[in-house]
């Protein structure tokens, strides 16, 4: 494991004028270098040979641009020693912990990381130390968790990656035990999914209301957790299949899919910010006792809000969640600083702010 002192190392050797927010070319990497370039910031992008195009034609937003076969490749000596170069300073965002792996961000990456590397596996629900356990030490609400598909006796969802497309979803909606059955195997026969992958499965109680992901940014320089604002994921096919009027959906013949291809912007009614600011600071304060020193940057608690108005956290972001509409459509970090803007500039914002304090080493890991 990397030990923070070899980190602190690695930052006495920078530049501090010279500072580059480092991205993986995927996910949210647009939304990370566009929040740096309106704070001034420089930005490297490692892409993947063929995925590059994105990142070339928006000519404004990487300085440099670091190309490897594939994305794990950043691992490589030559490329840390690159990235050191350009006195680095890594955003995780999910392309990043998904293409690297746990294992080698906690161990082999010697770069400094803007956020906790330990606490980026609190993401997978067959880790001991997962999300289910911190929002329970926060005391907030998450769905019934079925331990056996036996216990099913009402609408759940089975969440479970794709086999071949480890980043995509492959979750799927079951009323009953032997729903379960025929469509987990339906699903194991058509290689969607694996057996191995559906034993580690979470079956979850399906939780009716409203969406909303609720987006917040944890500060080590400041004691207040902030929340940036909401959005809402597109999902295909699901989200036009709910358009349809209901005698089309009864005819629709087609699995319903749970990828996520884009984002909708929300808002919420006023006398329901309470509920929302203390869910932020719930959960930040949990993760401070078990992952210490806790969130440093983004994250987002996707959550339910039912009839009763009580909100309900189905799951959690632990890094860069990935929703670029919130640049240009929150109003609420307008209303704390006067102007809207998204995840990505609020990394810049603190990268700027931890620089002019001399205080780079407690954002990062």
């Amino acid at each position: 494991m990397i030990h923070p002192d070899s980190i602190s190392a690695v930052i006495e050797k920078y530049d501090l004028k010279n500072i580059h927010m480092a991205v993986i070319g995927s996910h949210s990497a647009l939304e990370i270098m566009d929040g740096a370039k309106d704070e001034g910031l420089r930005t490297v992008c490692i892409c993947q040979k063929g995925r590059e195009l994105p990142y070339v034609r928006f000519k404004r937003l990487a300085d440099k641009i670091i190309l490897v076969d594939k994305f794990s490749d950043m691992l490589f000596k030559e490329n840390q020693d690159k990235l050191r170069e350009l006195n680095s300073i890594v955003v995780p965002h999910r392309a990043f912990t998904a293409y690297l792996g746990y294992d080698s961000i906690e161990n082999d990456l010697l770069l400094p990381i803007l956020g906790n590397r330990l606490l980026f596996r609190a993401e997978e629900r067959s880790y001991n130390k997962n999300q289910y356990l911190l929002l329970e030490q926060a005391q907030i609400a998450h769905p019934k968790i079925y331990e056996n598909y036996t216990e099913i006796d009402k609408l759940a969802i089975v969440k479970i990656q794709e086999y071949k497309r480890k980043l995509e979803r492959a979750f799927f909606i079951v009323s009953s035990m032997q729903d379960y059955l025929e469509k987990s195997q339906k699903k194991i026969k058509e290689k969607i999914i694996t057996s191995e992958d559906l034993e580690n499965s979470v079956i979850e109680e399906f939780v009716l209301g409203t969406y909303f992901n609720f987006n917040f940014f944890s500060s080590p320089l400041t004691p207040e957790t902030e929340f940036l604002g909401i959005e809402r994921r597109l999902q295909t096919n699901l989200n036009d299949l709910n358009s349809l009027p209901a005698k089309q959906q009864l005819e629709f013949d087609t699995e319903v899919k749970h990828i996520e291809i884009g984002h909708t912007p929300a808002s919420i009614r006023e006398s329901m910010l309470e509920k929302v600011f203390e869910l932020g600071d719930k959960f930040a304060a949990a993760v401070r006792k078990e992952y210490p020193p806790g969130i440093i940057g983004p994250f987002s608690l996707q959550s339910i809000v039912t009839p009763e108005l009580e909100i309900v956290v189905y799951d959690v972001s632990l890094r860069v969640p990935g929703n670029p509409i919130m640049a240009t459509t929150s109003p609420y970090t307008k209303y704390s600083h006067g102007y809207t803007f998204g995840i990505g500039r609020r990394i810049a914002m603190e990268v700027k702010e931890a620089l002019a304090s001399n205080m780079l080493s407690r954002i990062v890991t």
